[in-house]
């Protein structure tokens, strides 16, 4: 299985340098860049920055909610992490083994 991402530029660097190279920059509809990704088959897990993330919060709990594959990870951006965003790898985990885990 691949690991792909759809970021901004400059974390597109990053991640290239990580070693990911399935990487995808929207232009316009977040939606439609993502969907380019989810039709593949060979795509395990895809990193997607909590802005663009926020911008498609809807389409993302319906895709998880109906399937296990690819699994998305949301990832800061060069920024750093939202204020208002919620970690929702932590809290898959915070709900099966019922603590949070947090780093400070």
């Amino acid at each position: 299985m691949k690991l792909a991402a759809i970021c901004d530029r400059d974390t597109a660097v990053g991640l290239r340098i990580a070693g990911i190279h399935e990487l995808l920059i929207p232009e316009d509809n977040p939606v439609n860049t993502l969907d380019l990704i989810l039709e593949r088959d060979d795509i395990g897990v895809v990193f997607i920055t909590e802005k663009i993330a926020k911008d498609i919060s809807k389409y993302l709990k319906d895709f998880r909610m109906q399937h296990d594959t690819p699994i998305i990870v949301e990832i800061p951006d060069k920024k750093g992490r939202l204020d208002d965003h919620v970690d929702f790898i932590s809290h898959l985990i915070k709900k099966a083994v019922g603590i949070d885990i947090e780093k400070k």
